[in-house]
């Protein structure tokens, strides 16, 4: 099993138990030595195989991050931990391994949206967390395994907590959630690979229709949520919902522009923030998100 970021580059890791030795030395540096003895014993005795992590699981790596894993260190949440796992999935592609790169689109795919039912607003992750996938291997594909487990890890430190908030939510936070999770998923899920509509006007077009059902389903579920500021955020989503309909239907290049430019601009997470502060969630946009619409 490999544990994969998008886009990076990954190189193996084992686990690797050491043994202290204690010899004649001074008292406080016996007792240095047999808690460094103890914490080791901890630790392999909290070890288990990447192949038995479940949902829920708060975990440090034997090493880097990234690479191939063969056991991790499982421990409670309550400690400081780099990841936990938030999702799982089996891929179902058929007898054949899809190769390293169709498993990574798999996963690129499928964990966001396993992960967003755990742990469904991401503005309340903490800063540093991104989401990561523990993924078969072609050798472990081999004897059957079919796995991938979705993890939130911390990039750099360690992080304390459960992510696990989706329990914990009120209705109205959860239907504000799903309907706007679901708009920046469809945004990015169907985002061209060209860089220019000109390359690719029906691609950019299927996008804009996909976001405008989105929305359109957004702004339903924000019918039945009081609040002042829910009010205008709905009323911000049905215009932007209405230039992405412009866009789906654009005759050519120009006019796909003159209706995306408002339309992008409508679905700023920044217009957001205000009614998330009356429902109560988090209210700081993070980095990434801000960076796009930055420009």
């Amino acid at each position: 099993m490999s544990i994969r970021a998008s886009h990076r580059s990954l190189r193996g890791i084992s686990a690797v138990a050491a043994v202290l030795a204690i010899g004649a030395v001074g008292c406080s540096e016996v007792s240095d030595a047999v808690d460094g003895a103890k914490d080791s014993a901890k630790k392999v005795a909290r070890q288990q195989s990447v192949f038995s992590l479940d949902i829920g699981d708060c975990y440090n790596p034997n090493g880097e991050a990234e690479g191939t894993a063969y056991a991790v260190e499982v421990v409670p949440c309550g400690e400081a931990h780099e990841g936990q796992v938030v999702g799982e999935f089996a891929i179902d592609e058929g007898k054949e391994f899809p190769g390293d790169a169709g498993v990574s689109a798999i996963a690129d795919s499928r964990c966001p949206v396993e992960a967003q039912k755990y742990a469904p607003d991401t503005w309340a992750l903490p800063k540093g967390v991104a989401l990561f996938y523990y993924t078969p291997t072609k050798e472990s594909w081999a004897t059957g395994d079919r796995a991938v487990s979705c993890t939130y890890t911390a990039e750099k430190g360690r992080f304390s907590g459960s992510l696990d908030t989706a329990k914990s939510l009120k209705p109205e936070q959860s239907t504000y959630l799903k309907g706007s999770n679901a708009v920046y998923e469809a945004l990015w899920a169907n985002q061209s690979e060209k860089e220019t509509v000109e390359d690719d006007l029906a691609g950019y077009k299927a996008q804009a229709k996909a976001v405008a059902a989105a929305l359109d389903a957004h702004v339903k579920g924000l019918d039945g949520i009081e609040g002042t500021e829910v009010g205008k955020l709905r009323a911000t989503l049905a215009e932007a919902a209405g230039n992405w309909k412009k866009a789906a239907n654009a005759a050519d290049a120009d006019a796909f522009y003159i209706a995306y430019d408002p339309a992008f601009t409508g679905i700023d997470p920044n217009e957001s923030v205000a009614a998330r502060k009356e429902l109560g969630l988090a209210t700081t946009v993070p980095a990434d998100e801000a960076e796009v619409w930055a420009g």
